[in-house]
């Protein structure tokens, strides 16, 4: 856990309560230290990001009150741009716009990305920016690109995010679960040891259906 995360994350009444439990020297001590700046991400991080198919997104009315909202796509729409940038396609939803409302008045927000087949998931900090199809349709058109293909959603805007910290979580109680590409791919594999030795049997059945042929 980085400094930052611990300066963004800790309040006066969070690091009470670690100081009681004892977890303080692991979390809140290092907030002895100074705080480090926005985060990069590292490689593990990158990679994790452009694989997950749906993430969580918090944000805050301006009375105070927390909005959480899922956002899902193909695997890859959630895209890095850059070392502590994220971004991704913002698509039709029911048109409410309490997401975007809320970054108008304050751009801070919350993504909690998860991975159910392997339990592992990520926490973001970070400041939002929303920009319009028509203000960078490049960018937009670069958001909607994915491992297979273009996605043919019609977007409305870029949704791009400066990450501030990040850190992983623990996998407790997180509850594995596997989409059917997952699953075809588990399957694959499974099946590669049994596949190679049913091609060894057929060719050594082949191989002696032909002896025999010599010897008729």
């Amino acid at each position: 856990m980085s400094t930052r995360y611990a300066h963004i994350a800790f309040s006066p009444a969070a690091l009470e309560r670690q100081r009681s439990t004892g977890s303080f020297t692991v979390y809140g001590s290092k907030l002895d230290q100074p705080d480090e700046g926005p985060m990069e991400f590292d490689f593990r991080a990158q990679g994790f990001v452009k694989s997950v198919d749906s993430f969580f997104m918090s944000t805050v009315t301006p009375d105070g009150w927390p909005y959480v909202q899922h956002r899902g796509g193909p695997r890859g729409f959630l895209h890095v741009l850059g070392p502590n940038r994220i971004g991704f396609a913002d698509l039709p939803g029911n048109q409410q716009f309490v997401t975007l409302g809320n970054l108008e008045e304050n751009n801070r927000i919350s993504l909690f990305v998860i991975d159910y087949p392997t339990r592992t998931r990520l926490k973001i900090y970070g400041r939002a920016q929303v920009i319009e199809a028509d203000e960078d349709p490049a960018l937009l058109q670069q958001l909607l690109q994915v491992p297979g293909g273009t996605m043919t959603a019609k977007a409305q805007r870029s949704i791009v995010i400066d990450v501030e910290a990040f850190d992983w979580n623990c996998s407790r109680n997180i509850t594995p679960r596997f989409d059917k590409e997952r699953m075809d791919e588990s399957l694959a594999l499974a099946r590669q040891p049994l596949q190679a030795e049913v091609d060894r049997l057929t060719a050594e059945v082949e191989e002696l259906r032909a002896r025999l042929s010599k010897n008729e």
